[in-house]
């Protein structure tokens, strides 16, 4: 083959090559990224009007002395604030936070020792799972008022303490004490359900390959539950911490139903309520609601810091 023919092959072989595609017109192009921010119109839409847009109003009233009805905003700096950190009434509630944050504890625990129960094969393991989420069904009124007649006088509890022979005169929700405990078992009772069904959807997804490796290497069920269940469920254990302080400060319900915050059970969110709409501080309220959200993302971000979410590999 001569120079001239094998130069013929060559640029036939060149131009048999596809052409490049042509780019998209730009009409295209530019639907192409829009399409996008026209589906996020009306969720970005409710999220501002319903979300940021109250946050940013509350802000502003929270710099004011505004009592909820007059048309006039006196402006009075971070006074609202002082008297928040200042006055010893409003600053107990903080306190009392700390009985639900106890009852988190002893619910994350309880609930990730009956998930990792349950994630076996063990008997009548669906009727548990049942009994253990039904709680959460409930309504929180309801919770409230069967618990109300549970912990009063002669009530449900009395009742079957007397069956066993203990006689009981105590008041369940007669001192600051006995009632806070008595709250925060309720709380216990009724979110452990959720805790329970999120740790053990973690740990059902975990590949069950890795409990037979384990059991062919003789792990009991501790060393399975500390080297495969603890490490696979760290995402899922992290929200339940997170979860678990943002609820502890902000319980409503089940206090507000069975004392109205009476008897030193009034919690951060009651003691807003009252400060708003039976005193007329909308002010210091809104004050009050800017410093819980200010700790729930300052817990929220140490506990990221501490604990980051990593991504777990098992394999």
């Amino acid at each position: 083959m001569t120079d001239t023919t094998e130069k013929a092959v060559v640029e036939t072989a060149a131009g048999a090559a596809p052409p490049a595609p042509a780019p998209p017109p730009r009409t295209a192009r530019v639907w192409r990224g829009v399409t996008p921010w026209l589906f996020l119109i009306a969720p970005l839409a409710l999220l501002i009007t319903f979300t940021y847009a109250p946050v940013a109003n509350m802000l502003a009233y929270s710099l004011t002395d505004w009592d909820g009805v007059s048309p006039e905003l006196r402006y009075t700096g971070a006074e609202n604030y002082a008297e928040i950190f200042t006055r010893e009434d409003l600053f107990r509630v903080f306190f009392v936070s700390g009985y639900y944050l106890a009852a988190s504890a002893v619910q994350i625990v309880a609930a990730l020792y009956f998930a990792t129960i349950l994630s076996f094969n063990v008997r009548f393991r669906n009727f548990f799972k049942g009994v253990l989420f039904f709680p959460y069904l409930i309504n929180g009124v309801a919770i409230g008022f069967v618990f109300l007649y549970f912990f009063q006088d002669g009530g449900t509890l009395d009742s079957v303490l007397n069956l066993f022979g203990v006689e009981t005169e105590h008041a369940w929700l007669g001192t600051p004490v006995s009632a806070n405990t008595s709250l925060a078992g309720v709380s216990v009772w009724r979110y452990l359900g959720l805790n329970f069904v999120l740790f053990l959807g973690a740990i059902q997804s975990i590949p069950g390959e890795l409990y037979e490796a384990a059991e062919l290497d003789g792990a009991n069920r501790w060393h399975q539950f500390r080297y495969i269940i603890a490490p696979g469920i760290k995402p899922v254990l992290t929200l339940t911490v997170i979860l678990s302080i943002s609820g502890s400060l902000s319980v409503f319900e089940v206090p507000y139903i069975m004392t109205g915050g009476a008897t030193g059970t009034e919690t951060f969110v009651i003691q807003t309520v009252n400060l708003a709409f039976r005193f007329g501080k909308t002010g210091l309220a809104s004050a009050a609601a800017v410093v819980l959200l200010l700790i729930i993302l300052l817990v929220t971000w140490i506990q990221r810091r501490l604990v980051p979410d990593d991504k777990v590999d098992l394999v």
